[in-house]
């Protein structure tokens, strides 16, 4: 049984994790949200103004009170605290313990071992403290370097689903990654 907990702040060496804020919806829109080359392989378009990024921080903020709801601004300390991705469970499974995990970071902090650092910090959180016996996520195989991060956070590749999978490149494979608590 899952020990849900929602979204709690955690600190790492170079980053912070938090709960996003209304203020951080310029940010988010500068940083990552409108960016075509961010959200090429993502479900969810390009943000065209940031009003989008406005509702979309709205929505999130809302949603904090449910305690099954994780969705964190990822934060590099010196990059003066403002948010350059976010990293959130995209959906769960009470029943086997399981958790899916989506992140995106901002082009300009790619290849800085940031988004490793932001997932190992949550799977460690969601193992140890809301009590997950199973982590996955998933990537475009066009997207090699999102499988890189999983791989780096001890992730195992389990298989790639053929056309089951979508993003704003059309109908795509899936490469499965996942870590058991068990294999930690």
């Amino acid at each position: 049984m899952m020990n849900h907990k929602g979204t709690v702040t955690i600190e790492t060496k170079r980053l912070l994790l938090r709960k996003v804020i209304l203020g951080d919806a310029q940010a988010m829109y500068n940083n990552w949200a409108s960016d075509l080359e961010v959200t090429k392989y993502l479900m969810w378009p390009a943000h065209d103004s940031v009003t989008v990024s406005e509702s979309v921080v709205r929505d999130w903020i809302n949603s904090y009170e449910n305690k099954e709801f994780y969705q964190w601004a990822i934060v590099f300390k010196e990059s003066n605290f403002e948010p350059i991705g976010t990293i959130g469970v995209t959906h769960y499974d009470d029943n086997i313990g399981m958790a899916h995990i989506g992140y995106c970071i901002g082009r300009k902090y790619w290849h800085k071992g940031i988004t490793s650092e932001a997932l190992k910090s949550v799977m460690d959180y969601l193992f140890d403290q809301v009590g997950l016996k199973r982590i996955e996520s998933r990537h475009d195989p066009r997207n090699f370097n999102s499988g890189a991060v999983m791989k780096k956070c001890g992730m195992k590749y389990e298989g790639t689903l053929r056309m089951a999978d979508w993003n704003n490149q059309g109908i795509c494979d899936a490469c499965y990654y996942a870590m058991l608590a068990s294999e930690r």
